[in-house]
This record gives C-alpha cells, sequence and structure tokens, in this order.
C-alpha cells in the first residue's frame, strides 16, 4: 500500500497525527484513572459517570468552538491552541485535591481535546491529493490506537505503583510538541484561497444547513451522535467493567492493553478499504460489524469469548472512526469544510456526555451487562442506516 511519495504530505501526516496520538492518550488515560479513582476516592457509578462525561462537555464545547474558528482564523493556528489548552489542563489535574477540582480541570482538556480534532481532520484532508486523501485521514486517525496502546501500557506499568497523578502528569507533555509542530507544518493550501474572501459565521451556518447540505448535516448528525454515544459509554468504562465483571485492577489493565492492541489492524484495513470500496460501504460494514460484537462482548460468558469479543469491538469499531473522520470533511465545501466538520463532532460529543452518564445510572441501578451493550447494539445501528440511507459517495472526488 504505497502512500504519500511527497515529503511534505507525509510529514504533514506524521505531525498531525503525533497530536492525535497525544489526544487520544489523554481520553484513555481517564478511562483507566477512573478505575482506580473508583478504589480510592471510594466514588459511586454515578460520579465515575459525570466525571467521564464533564470531559465530552468540554470536548463538545471545543469542537464546536474551533471548527468555527479555524474557517476563520486557519486550521494550524486553531490546532497549536487546542493542543496547548488540553496539554496544561492535563498536567494540572495531576494536583487535582478533591473531585470538584478534578472536574473542572477535565473540562477545559475536553474543550481543548474536542477542538483539536476535527481541525487536524480537515487540515490534512485539505493537505492531500484526492486519491489518496481518504486513506490518509484514517492514517492520522490510526494515531488514535497508538495514543490509547501508550495510555494503556502507562496504566498498566505506572498506575499501581505509583499512582494515578502522575498518569496525568504525563499528559502535559504534548504543550513541548506543540512548540515543534509550530514551525514543522505549513497552514492548508486550501484556507489561503479563502483567507482573502472570508465567509461570515452566520453564513456558514446557513450553508451548512441550506438545502444543498442539508441531507448530508442531517447523516453526520447522527452518525457522529450514534458512534460517539456507542464509543465513549462502552471504552470509557471498560477497565470498570471487566472489573465488576470479577477480574483484579491490573488483570483488567492488561486484558485492555491487548484489546486496545485491536485498534490498529482495524485501522490499517480501514485504509485500504476506504479507497478501494468507498467511504460508504467501509463506514456502514464496520459498523454492523461493530454493533455485533458489541452484543457478543456484553453476552460473553467465558474469559475467551470476553477477550475474542472486545479484541473484535476495538477493531471494528475504530476502522469506522477512521472511516467517518474521512467522510466528514469531504461532504462540504473549503469555505464552510471546518465550521460543518467541527459542528457535526460538537454534535456527536453530547453523545458522549450522555453515555458515560447513562452507563453509571443503570450500573448503580444494577442493570445488567448484557442489557448495556444491547443499547449500543441498537445505537450503532441506527448509525449505519443513516450512512446507508442518507450519505453520498465522495471516493476520489475532489475538494470544493
Amino acid at each position: 500500500m504505497t502512500l504519500l511519495r511527497n515529503p511534505k504530505q507525509r510529514k504533514l501526516l506524521f505531525s498531525a497525527g503525533l497530536s492525535w496520538m497525544f489526544d487520544a492518550m489523554d481520553v484513555g488515560m481517564i478511562s483507566f484513572v477512573v478505575a482506580a479513582l473508583a478504589k480510592e476516592w471510594s466514588l459511586e457509578p454515578e460520579q465515575i459517570g459525570f466525571l467521564t462525561s464533564i470531559n465530552s462537555v468540554g470536548m463538545a464545547a471545543g469542537a464546536a468552538a474551533a471548527g468555527i474558528l479555524a474557517d476563520r482564523f486557519g486550521r494550524k493556528s486553531v490546532l497549536l491552541w487546542t493542543l496547548l489548552i488540553f496539554s496544561a489542563a492535563s498536567g494540572l489535574s495531576a494536583f487535582a485535591t478533591g473531585f470538584g477540582i478534578l472536574c473542572a480541570l477535565r473540562f477545559v482538556a475536553g474543550f481543548g481535546l474536542g477542538g483539536e480534532l476535527p481541525v487536524a481532520s480537515t487540515l490534512v484532508s485539505e493537505s492531500m491529493p484526492a486519491k489518496e486523501r481518504g486513506r490518509a485521514v484514517v492514517l492520522l486517525e490510526s494515531f488514535w490506537a497508538v495514543g490509547w496502546i501508550l495510555s494503556a501500557l502507562i496504566a498498566y506499568f505506572v498506575i499501581p505503583d505509583y499512582g494515578w497523578r502522575i498518569a496525568f502528569g504525563i499528559g502535559a507533555v504534548p504543550a513541548l510538541y506543540a512548540l515543534y509542530l509550530r514551525r514543522a507544518i505549513d497552514d492548508s493550501p486550501r484556507f489561503a484561497e479563502i483567507k482573502k474572501a472570508p465567509v461570515s459565521l452566520s453564513k456558514r451556518v446557513a450553508i451548512v444547513w441550506s438545502p444543498e447540505y442539508r441531507k448530508s448535516t442531517i447523516m453526520l448528525w447522527i452518525l457522529w451522535f450514534t458512534v460517539v454515544f456507542s464509543y465513549y459509554g462502552m471504552f470509557l468504562w471498560l477497565p470498570t467493567v471487566m472489573v465488576i465483571k470479577g477480574f483484579s485492577l491490573v488483570k483488567s489493565f492488561e486484558y485492555v492493553l491487548i484489546m486496545t492492541l485491536a485498534q490498529l489492524p482495524g485501522y490499517f484495513t480501514a485504509a485500504y478499504f476506504i479507497e478501494k470500496f468507498g467511504r460508504k460501504f467501509v463506514l456502514v460494514i464496520y459498523l454492523l460489524l461493530t454493533a455485533v460484537s458489541a452484543a457478543w462482548f456484553g453476552n460473553a460468558t467465558t474469559e475467551g469469548m470476553l477477550m475474542a469479543a472486545g479484541i473484535c469491538l476495538s477493531f471494528f469499531n475504530l476502522g469506522a472512526w477512521g472511516g467517518m473522520y474521512a467522510y466528514t470533511p469531504e461532504l462540504y465545501p473549503t469555505a464552510i469544510r471546518s465550521t460543518g466538520a467541527g459542528l457535526a463532532t460538537s454534535f456527536g460529543r453530547i453523545g458522549g456526555v450522555i453515555a458515560p452518564l447513562l452507563v453509571g445510572f443503570l450500573v448503580g441501578d444494577k442493570v445488567g451487562i448484557s442489557s448495556i451493550f444491547m443499547l449500543f447494539f441498537v445505537t450503532i445501528i441506527v448509525g449505519a442506516l443513516a450512512v446507508l440511507f442518507l450519505g453520498k459517495e465522495t471516493k476520489g472526488t475532489e475538494l470544493l
């Protein structure tokens, strides 16, 4: 699979990918930290759900704000600021003295995290040739798996011996990377075209919901909501679910690390298929197989079944994420691309707010894990159907 013979494009993909990796490392850290905090601070399931949800509240606000600002001030500058915001808040989280302070810091960290993702994907999408664009964005998303693997390794080797504060302290490292990124990458060449005649915010939002783009916008909002709802409901609770199923904290971290490794081949296969069969095909198939894996995981009765289902869940769910990030920017013209992607992402993050809270309440009410994962099964099916019936194919097309 050849990709990007142009060294400048390869450098952009790798540089943006590292920022994406740090994003994922911070989000992944939360899932492991809450499992440790639940024991150290004697948190109730509802409090665990609130802590993970407040991060998503920040991500929703950050996605909308960054998407709007990136169409006005450029992709690169907004990317750097969001990276600095979440790095600072993550590092300060290590010094949190109580639940309320930690929640406030996680909101700020989430603001930076949520803002970086749609801006980075738009920057990469606009900087790549049409025949390699989809594959490049999926490979950008694959850095998410690397970040989660790093967070799992930190959780496995650091948290049991040194505590959760050290894990958050490591999250401040990306601030140093932002200084390098400032000189390493250029802004999107397409942004330079619209910079001379910027479009007002009200007009950008109006175009996103105009008859020409309304169907795509509705589809994207449904897709993003269902994917984010299911992902954050399942994966942020994964270590805690393993503990509920009777495994020790260390053993749960070990199993989740193994499941997380399956994300990488999920991305790589999606990266291959997305240019061969198109965005819609990859999204629908990977979403349907994610739904099947979720139902299987929730109803697993043996250790082997649990591992196999978790591996499939990671493989197909993250492959679908890659397809979604490749697909989203291609549905809007340059003048409103970041705004449209940011608003869709922001609406999707509402699902990331609701799901962890909902799981917390359901666990607190003694609802079975199988029933909870069947809810995710239904949600993912809705997302797949939205793409199938409302989505349009964009394979190989030039950006407008």
